[in-house]
């Protein structure tokens, strides 16, 4: 495997060495914030739009592995983009023995996703004890929203118990 990796560096394109590059970005992200390795694949880092932490908010550079073989954003990248959105800001905004994961998930894919950079917008549409509502957006560098997505998370105990 390691003969494997070095080969990939030494004779492979530029698009294979950012992939493993993002690989190790990946890994150590997992290692550093114990968040999934999909955060660190993708760059994931937010914050807090307003000042009464009501959205969230991640930019981020689009990566060869966020392309689907037509050269825009997979579809599923997006998906991820605006469910990771919104479960970070539920997630934030939870005391310590509560966290919330996606029940339900819709979106609707409005233009292709291409340019340099992306932005995952979420916010709150009802908050629920057990439920809660939420709706998230991905822009690309023009400002244009290219899919737009709403979301139900479950608010669960640590503990196992609602």
């Amino acid at each position: 495997m390691l003969d494997e990796l070095k080969s990939i560096w030494s004779d492979g394109n530029e698009e294979e060495r950012r992939i493993l590059e993002l690989a190790v970005a990946a890994i150590h992200q997992k290692r550093e914030r114990n968040s999934a390795f999909i955060s660190g694949f993708l760059g994931l880092k937010g914050d807090f739009i307003d000042e009464e932490r009501q959205s969230y908010r991640f930019e981020l550079p689009l990566t060869p592995f966020m392309h689907n073989s037509g050269g825009v954003v997979h579809g599923g990248i997006l998906a991820t983009l605006i469910d990771s959105a919104m479960g970070s800001l539920i997630n934030r905004s939870l005391p310590p023995n509560q966290y919330a994961v996606t029940t339900e998930l819709k979106l609707n894919y409005l233009l292709p996703g291409i340019g340099e950079r992306v932005r995952a917008e979420a916010s709150f549409l009802h908050r629920g004890h057990t439920l809660v509502v939420m709706e998230g957006s991905v822009y690309d560098d023009q400002d244009r929203r290219i899919a737009h997505g709403t979301g139900t998370f479950i608010v669960l105990s640590r503990n196992g118990r609602k």
